[in-house]
């Protein structure tokens, strides 16, 4: 069994009667039974939910008050049954106020009371009739006697020492002042803040809400379960919707059906092991709390072991993109490329205007990358005013060109109006095999980095002769792989290519031919022939991936398939986004990537390729430390200059250990 470290959360809006103890408190003892049932390690409850929030001047009855506790007594006590962590809403008397606050029940016991800091007192909401701020009184009392024991109150950050899982609470308007108490309560190491709430309904607020959730949790690198009270609340002069929402470092992992007439519950899987890897990756997190947060403010409650999920504990809800790097939604993707595009282009034209460049040369060989960087140096020379005459586009047919590749690298060549060269390297290769006695029969690896080491000399030597600059073709994931010839087309005077992945590449031509060649956006001046163009664009996506350096086959098709050798890019880089962004181990990582490809790919599969991810990473790293510069286009980038700094010399055992001992998942 390994812990994925990952907690289920459950959102729940119970059905309720205003002023009905034990009526609510039915309610919320089912839902607390089957949110524990569903494997749910945290449930969370709303706002005041054992009364009803609306119960305006019944709240002063001493006979409601004193009912309420009699039911939260019943409530905690029935939490002996399962370890799950349960948070829901009441008030308490202390002194001479009334608060409203959250109570955190486990093991038959509460564990903590955090009062509300804010109350909402204008417009709709007059909560200062009833409750008095937290603020004062958190800072004064560090616990409080209830039930004939005595209760950590106020400032409280929950601790399971355990999993490594640490909770904070704030209440409903608590997440709406500037300075909320859950920024201070990730601050002092909070990796989820859970708010019970009880949020009207007006025509936008729930956007609005949503919206505030996602940006709380991407701030404070947490994440975040927010619940309302439902439409069983009084409908005297407002509507309750019932809202649910888990997110993530501001990403939305689940939101509820608001306006439900049944007891709802929303179930989110929170990567608290992750949120905890992005904290430590940067230190501002720490400079923050440091600057503006008190660490002798917060008392840490301890808690039992909390549910968390592991190997063993069945399908997870949550799942994960096959293509983590391409965003969901049609326009989200195009709006992603055209920026990307973007940057391309305007990285290139910064560097053509600082190096005095008077031409771009670019090696086209009809694959994706070189043609992306081809379609990224036209767009600059648009850009920069310049007459595409002056990208002296080279084509250098070799042992293992294709008639396929090459009329598909003549024909973008010629629409896109580049100054056409082909070089063959044939004979010049034949010639270096005599110079070091290498016989071109035996086809390793001799045999192929010759060829690109040939190429590369002959696109440097005649950027130097025409005052031009190279442009590197190589995309993310070959420079993860290390999958180019070291000094062949491994190097470049500036990689345009260099921070995109290779699942990414086709999104971003296929965004051109959408968009530059066709469409109501269509530049009609950005080729010779737009639906020409397009379609030979089609043809080279169309077409396997190949660094053709071995011989075609009899029927001049391509031999050697980039994914045969070295594994489908589509699992290269889901393993490097979620090792390198997120942190993942390896034991997790197989396990997501199982759950994430079941039906594409066996389990074994899937298990040797991340051994061959993990191997190449760490033995080709000597690449990455001198490639050249290229421009960052998304989370992601191996730059030794920028955001990967690793010795080429490091050794992957442990990686490969931990798989090794993997039997099944």
């Amino acid at each position: 069994m390994y812990k994925l470290g990952l907690v289920r959360s459950a959102a729940v809006t119970p059905k309720l009667k205003v002023a009905n103890t034990e009526y609510n408190t039915v309610q919320i003892l089912s839902a607390m039974d089957e949110a524990a049932l569903n494997g749910a390690g945290i449930i969370l409850f709303p706002e005041l939910c054992i009364t009803g929030y609306t119960c305006g001047d019944l709240f002063y009855q001493e006979f409601l008050y004193k009912k309420q506790l009699e039911n939260l007594k019943r409530i905690a006590e029935e939490t002996r049954k399962f370890k799950a962590a349960v948070v829901l809403g009441f008030y308490m008397k202390l002194e001479n106020n009334y608060f409203n606050c959250a109570a955190l029940l486990q093991n038959g016991v509460i564990r903590g009371i955090v009062p509300k800091m804010f109350m909402p007192n204008s417009r709709e909401f007059y909560e200062a009739r009833w409750f008095a701020s937290g603020v004062k009184i958190a800072a004064e009392i560090r616990s409080v006697r209830l039930f004939d024991y005595d209760i950590p109150f106020g400032h409280l950050i929950f601790a399971d020492e355990e999993s490594g899982l640490k909770l904070g609470i704030e209440l409903c308007e608590d997440l709406w002042v500037p300075i909320s108490p859950g920024a201070h309560l990730s601050l002092n190491g909070a990796h989820v803040i859970l708010n019970p709430s009880a949020s009207n309904e007006m025509v936008g607020k729930a956007e609005y809400r949503k919206n505030l959730v996602l940006h709380e949790s991407a701030k404070n690198i947490c994440g975040y379960v927010y619940v309302s009270s439902g439409v069983h609340e009084s409908t005297t002069d407002l509507v309750f919707g019932g809202d649910a929402v888990i997110a993530e470092n501001g990403v939305l992992l689940a939101s509820g059906k608001r306006f439900a007439r049944e007891g709802s519950i929303t179930y989110g899987e929170i990567d608290y092991e992750r949120l905890r890897f992005e904290r430590t990756y940067g230190q501002n997190f720490e400079e923050c709390t440091s600057a503006y947060s008190s660490r002798q403010a917060f008392s840490h409650v301890p808690l039992q072991p909390v549910p968390v999920l592991d190997t063993e504990t069945g399908r997870l809800l949550r799942t994960y993109p096959k293509n983590p790097f391409i965003p969901s939604g049609k326009y989200t993707i195009g709006e992603r490329c055209r920026e990307i595009f973007s940057i391309q282009t305007a990285g290139l034209a910064k560097r053509l205007e600082h190096t005095h460049s008077e031409k771009i040369v670019v090696g086209i060989s009809g694959g994706l990358d070189s043609t992306l960087a081809l379609l990224v140096c036209a767009e600059t020379c648009k850009l920069l005013d310049k007459d595409p005459s002056c990208i002296i586009a080279v084509t250098m047919p070799g042992f293992g060109t294709t008639d396929k590749t090459y009329a598909n690298a003549l024909s973008i060549m010629d629409l896109l109006g580049a100054d056409i060269r082909e070089i063959p390297i044939r004979d010049a290769v034949l010639q270096h095999f005599r110079d070091i006695g290498h016989d071109p029969a035996v086809h390793d690896v001799t045999y192929e980095n010759a060829q690109a080491r040939e190429r590369m000399q002959i696109l440097m030597d005649l950027a130097n002769k025409e005052r031009g600059l190279v442009v590197g073709t190589g995309d993310l994931s070959e420079i993860a792989l290390g999958w180019s010839t070291y000094n062949g087309d491994h190097m470049s005077m500036y990689g345009v290519n260099a921070s995109i992945p290779k699942t990414l590449v086709r999104f971003v031509i296929n965004w051109i031919m959408d968009n530059k060649l066709s469409g109501p956006g269509e530049d009609p001046t950005f080729s010779k022939n737009n639906g020409t163009l397009r379609a030979t664009l089609q043809d080279i996506m169309d077409t396997p991936i190949s660094p053709e350096l071995l011989p075609p086959d009899k029927e001049g098709n391509i031999t050697q398939k980039t994914e045969d050798n070295v594994g489908p890019y589509i699992l290269h880089d889901f393993f490097m986004y979620y090792s390198i962004r997120c942190g993942m181990p390896p034991e997790k990582l197989l396990y997501i990537a199982k759950m994430t490809f079941a039906g594409d790919y066996s389990e074994d599969i899937v298990k040797k390729w991340l051994i061959h991810f993990y191997r190449r990473f760490f033995s080709q790293q000597f690449k990455r430390s001198c490639i050249p510069d290229g421009p960052k286009v998304g989370s992601v980038s191996l730059s030794p200059r920028g955001d990967w700094r690793m010795p080429s010399d490091a050794d992957p055992s442990e990686w490969l250990n931990a798989l090794n001992k993997i039997l099944s998942i």
